[in-house]
């Protein structure tokens, strides 16, 4: 089996590599080629299985040699972070719209050149559902995208549901939250206040928080998201709705909620409150979320506080 990971350097990326290493799609070792693209030159895992281009996913330097034979599963995880994108907006289309809608289109020539339509999973993002949201979130929650990312990942979401329904593509789109914990405060990512919380307990540094402690917020640990972009390329196609669109099971947690589970993990640690207020717009005010199309179909959250601490900082 061949498979495609775009962003395969960044922090899904990485991680998942990993895991598609170990365990493959349906079975551990059924992945025969595992083909890698990111913006930077990283040091992929040491595996004859792997050949890893750096450039831009979209370009025909990369396209070209990866896909000159059949793929059978990408995933399209490389993007233009939100805030980042809002400030360039010129690049922000460049990366997060005309570069997946060139993937796509190439991808889609395959299910004529070659009978078979490749799987794609499709990291979307909440900010599809745009702001303010209604006071619960459901499966039948209008997108109504408020930024311009939030209206890249919708347009991919919508072209992915409609070129599956011509068989050109077999496409899964997961509309992620804030994935945590990053290692370091990421550049362009409004919500990476919700890694830092966790990074600064674990260290027992001191920390400044852009929102104030009784935000609500949607939690969800790496390893917990590459589960559900694991789980979403092995689904069989029979049955699936025709969106083709899932927001997985998220904890729904108060700031202070997670400051306490630190706390129990960790011991007491300096953190002051200084609300922006276009940040906790954005990622403080977040409402109970319920995907009844997700759940029956096996997503999944990090199950409890403790469990999504652990997961997120890679604990045993």
């Amino acid at each position: 089996m061949r498979v495609l990971v775009t962003g395969a350097g960044g922090f899904v990326g990485t991680a998942l590599v990993e895991r598609l290493l170990r365990e493959g799609i349906a079975e551990a070792g059924d992945v025969s080629e595992l083909l890698l693209v990111d913006r930077q030159a990283g040091e992929p895992p040491g595996d004859a299985r792997i050949t890893a281009l750096a450039g831009d996913f979209s370009s025909s330097e990369i396209l070209e040699p990866l896909l000159s034979k059949p793929v059978d599963v990408v995933f399209h995880l490389a993007s233009m972070p939100g805030s980042q994108a809002e400030a360039e907006p010129a690049e922000g289309d460049k990366v997060n719209l005309w570069g997946m809608l060139t993937l796509f289109e190439r991808l889609a020539k395959q299910a004529t050149e070659y009978g078979r339509a490749a799987r794609v999973v499709y990291a979307s993002s909440v900010a599809a559902l745009g702001e303010p949201l209604p006071t619960s979130v459901d499966e039948h929650t209008a997108p109504l995208p408020t930024i311009s990312y939030g209206v890249h990942k919708l347009v991919g979401e919508l072209i992915l549901a409609d070129w599956t329904r011509r068989r050109k593509l077999d496409g899964r789109s997961l509309r992620l939250p804030g994935i945590v914990a990053r290692p370091e405060l990421s550049a362009g990512h409004g919500s990476a206040f919700m890694s830092q919380i966790f990074r600064m307990a674990q260290r027992g540094q001191a920390y400044t928080c852009p929102v104030s402690p009784s935000s609500s917020v949607w939690w969800m640990s790496r390893r917990c998201c590459v589960d559900n972009l694991l789980h979403a390329a092995r689904m069989p196609a029979e049955g699936l709705h025709s969106g083709r669109v899932w927001t997985p099971p998220v904890l729904h947690l108060s700031v202070q909620e997670i400051v306490d589970a630190l706390v129990r993990r960790f011991g007491s640690f300096s953190i002051d409150f200084a609300p922006v207020e276009r940040i906790e717009q954005l990622f403080g005010r977040q409402p109970p979320l319920t995907d009844g199309r997700a759940i029956e179909a096996g997503f999944r959250h990090d199950g409890a506080i403790d469990e999504l601490v652990a997961n997120a900082l890679e604990l045993a």
